[in-house]
């Protein structure tokens, strides 16, 4: 075999290689698996993943550089809550250009009014939970936090809820007033799809010199972080992962697979989370938000609503902006204000603090063994039934 056919054969593997990465979506059992293992990772390396910190901290910032708040928070450049909701769009954003899967995204009028809608409940639910779907609720219970359990019974609530509300909507609202549609990429003599990869290599490029750059200034933790952001960032774009299918499809379709990849990435990230808290590697009250139970079931309740009227949760709305749909681009601004406000108000008042609830780290009262044993049986309970319901479509609401 020649050079020329070598040469020819070489770039062939690499091209189908590249079209098996980033024009085909990853499996999404691999997406939960590899979210598991990345939670672990930066609990271990700084902090635990997270997003609706991140929002409130660029509300924080809004807010007082406007002059609402008369404090100063944490610059958004430096907050490791902001860095890693930065580095989720950072890694969406670069992921949908390397798979050719940016557009800038319109839609309808209605569909704008729900993601403002939507956004502004989640903030509120947030606020309330001490996280979103992520710090919440996947965060919470890999802490073995009580607040996370009765965050997770709020979204399947709120979820219900909140599909009932699209059902209606679709029998009494005109048709043409709900979908969505792309900007064609197309310019005037610029093809983008053929630049969009290599400006999607340029951003991760951008991402590893930010990094370096952190470093340079003593911020390597957060320098850190970033690049974690970015991975959660790839990783969900590519796999399509999103909480809202986790709870809504029990109910809309009956399809099992999100829960399943669901309850696995929280069984691994549960299991690194204790190994590193249980050694004392990380201190046991991380990531337990003082929010069992009335601030996690209530706040759950209200976010799971607000994430299927928006059509995406915390981190779904942070990487469907990263890909160009404007109405999720407005659900996450609408997020970031009302988090920030209604968190703000909560603080304000001693009643209000108190109304959220208790910080119960579940060990401190069932060991580290029996703790482990309740939460992955209530995990794999959920994964055994959403089979089972996908099978007999026992739970699927009728239109």
């Amino acid at each position: 075999m020649n050079d020329e056919k070598q040469n020819s054969v070489l770039s062939e593997i690499l091209s189908n290689g590249y079209q098996k990465i980033f024009y085909e979506n990853w499996p999404m059992w691999l997406g939960g698996l590899l979210i598991g293992i990345m939670s672990v990772i930066t609990f271990a390396w700084a902090r635990p993943w997270g997003v609706a910190g991140g929002l409130r901290n660029w509300g924080d910032w809004f807010f007082s550089f406007i002059g609402v708040y008369q404090y100063k928070p944490v610059s958004p450049l430096i907050s490791t809550n902001s860095i890693l909701t930065l580095g989720l769009l950072w890694g969406a954003f670069g992921s949908a250009l390397l798979s050719k899967q940016f557009a800038i995204r319109k839609a309808p009028p209605l569909e704008l009014l729900k993601g403002i809608v939507g956004g502004t409940l989640m903030g509120i639910g947030a606020a309330m939970a001490g996280g979103c779907n992520v710090g919440g609720f996947y965060t919470a219970v890999s802490a073995l936090s009580a607040s996370g359990l009765a965050m997770m019974i709020g979204l399947l609530a709120g979820a219900y809820l909140g599909l009932r509300y699209l059902y209606w909507e679709l029998e009494h609202l005109p048709s043409g007033s709900t979908g969505s549609g792309a900007v064609l990429k197309e310019g005037k003599g610029v093809d983008w799809l053929k630049i969009e990869p290599y400006l999607g290599a340029a951003v991760f490029l951008a991402a590893i010199f930010c990094t370096w750059l952190y470093s340079k200034q003593a911020y390597t933790r957060v320098g850190g972080l970033l690049l974690c952001g970015v991975a959660f960032g790839c990783i969900i774009q590519r796999t399509r992962f999103c909480f809202v299918r986790g709870f809504r499809e029990p109910f809309m379709t009956g399809e099992s697979q999100v829960p399943r990849a669901m309850a696995i990435s929280i069984i691994i990230s549960v299991l690194g989370f204790a190994a590193l808290k249980w050694s004392g590697l990380r201190g046991e009250n991380v990531y337990v938000p003082q929010a069992f139970w009335f601030g996690g079931l209530v706040g759950g309740v209200i976010f799971g609503i607000g994430m299927v009227v928006a059509g995406g949760c915390g981190s779904g709305s942070v990487w469907r902006a990263g890909e160009g749909h404007i109405k999720l681009m407005l659900a996450v601004i609408s997020f970031a204000m009302s988090t920030s406000l209604f968190k703000a108000w909560i603080k304000s008042s001693a009643a209000l603090n108190s109304l959220m609830g208790y910080r119960v780290f579940m060990p401190n009262f069932l060991t580290y063994k029996w703790s482990l044993i309740l939460v992955i049986s209530i995990l794999f309970a959920y994964y055994i039934i959403t089979i089972w319901n996908e099978k007999t479509e026992k739970f699927v609401v009728e239109l």
